[in-house]
């Protein structure tokens, strides 16, 4: 299928020109001479606290270069990005989880990698943190995962479930009315189950998927109707989650020990033992009639070069790119965050093999699917969300909303490529 960049170039001419008079951080030598580099991403406070101490070391080692990070929310990022870029501006290096590669080639605003890094170096990481699309290689990660997986509380539940019978069976126990007001205080499980994001482990676990290997979106199957009627199940027949939940209510649940489980991403984990809480991870059930693991997203979070990088700057980008991907730094945020890393000494290090909640991550990254980078992934999160809190809402049938979730996403595929 081809992309044309037409389409969306034109819908920004009027902002790239306004854009293109702007003086866009990480585009200029400030006054003191020294090289100035910008990275922008959409990392939490406590994952720039540790960007920050290793980007200070690295100006400590090159004191000629002047690094900054800039936290931009992730539309903000990718349409900024965009803006900047075809301006002939922007950041030198731009971070973030793997399916923002697609947009950027695109409109062909990265650099691709493969003719910058030797074979040698590329070795050292495992081959999931590479992210190659159309035969480039345009991303190199320093961390893999950014997965869901089934967090615990220990106190509650000693042993997590493995399948979904156990799951409900340890739901039931759990959730209860502990004031006598006739509503439950505490649940077995709470999740964002409002998000089509949180939903796909469901739809794997029955057997379905977002799309073919052509891109062709595959909404309208059993795995995303049975997936869809698994997750209502138990909201309304067996009770074990809350009547309404998004990401916030859900994640204060939990860290007040109003839930026994939640289902979370590796960003949450940290915040979650800060809190306080004895925490477990383990790889989200099988599905006892299928005989299907439910698989999460899995995706690398790393970094692509702007193709807009002045030649004086582009070995020091290279160079910072080599030095926070190094396995000291890897490890350091693995074990401030429970990160699983891309280097394959540090995966195969002390602490990551000897780290329960590591050992378990990598089970579920195991268990996972690979997120797709193509552009129709976007057209597919937009088809899929009205349908499915419809299904929730009780307004309209699973196999309804499978039906209008295809039509919708090859109606927004179509559009993309008008």
């Amino acid at each position: 299928m081809k992309y044309l960049r037409q389409g969306l170039v034109f819908m920004l001419v009027a902002v790239v020109a306004a854009a293109a008079a702007i003086p866009w951080t990480g585009c200029h030598r400030r006054d003191d001479g020294r090289i100035r580099i910008t990275m922008w991403h959409q990392d939490r406070i406590d994952v720039r606290l540790i960007l920050q101490r290793q980007l200070d070391r690295f100006m400590q080692l090159h004191p000629e270069v002047r690094v900054e990070q800039l936290f931009k929310e992730t539309e903000e990022l990718r349409s900024g990005f965009i803006i900047a870029a075809l301006a002939g501006q922007g950041p030198e290096i731009v971070y973030g989880p793997s399916d923002q590669v697609g947009p950027f080639e695109i409109m062909q605003i990265i650099t691709p990698l493969e003719g910058i890094f030797e074979k040698e170096w590329l070795a050292q990481y495992d081959p999931r943190g590479l992210t190659w699309y159309k035969d480039h290689l345009y991303q190199v990660a320093d961390k893999l995962g950014n997965h869901l997986t089934l967090v615990y509380n220990k106190k509650l539940v000693p042993v997590p479930p493995t399948t979904d019978e156990e799951l409900v069976k340890i739901g039931k126990r759990l959730t209860a009315d502990l004031n006598g007001d006739g509503k439950p205080d505490r649940y077995g499980l709470t999740w964002n189950y409002t998000e089509p994001f949180f939903f796909i482990p469901f739809m794997t676990g029955f057997g379905g998927w977002i799309m073919d290997d052509q891109g062709n979106p595959t909404l309208n199957g059993r795995g995303t109707i049975d997936g869809l009627g698994f997750v209502k199940q138990l909201r309304d027949v067996h009770r074990i989650i809350p009547n309404e939940a998004d990401y916030n209510v859900a994640d204060i649940l939990f860290k007040d020990g109003n839930a026994g489980m939640i289902i979370n991403g590796d960003w949450s984990w940290a915040g979650y033992k800060n809190a306080g809480l004895d925490i477990g991870v383990a790889p989200l059930p099988k599905i006892t009639s299928t005989g299907l693991w439910c698989e999460p997203m899995v995706s690398p979070k790393g970094f692509s070069m702007n193709v807009n990088i002045a030649p004086e700057k582009r070995q020091w980008v290279i160079e910072l790119i080599r030095y926070l991907m190094s396995p000291e730094n890897q490890l350091e945020s693995t074990k401030e965050l429970f990160t699983m890393p891309t280097h394959m000494a540090v995966q195969q290090g002390d602490f990551v093999q000897g780290n329960e909640i590591l050992r378990n991550s990598a089970l579920q990254i195991a268990h996972g699917r690979t997120m797709p980078v193509v552009p129709e992934v976007r057209a597919i999160w937009d088809a899929m969300r009205p349908g499915y809190q419809a299904v929730l809402a009780g307004r309209v049938s699973a196999e309804q909303a499978a039906a209008e979730m295809q039509a919708m996403a090859l109606r927004r595929i179509k559009e993309m490529n008008e």
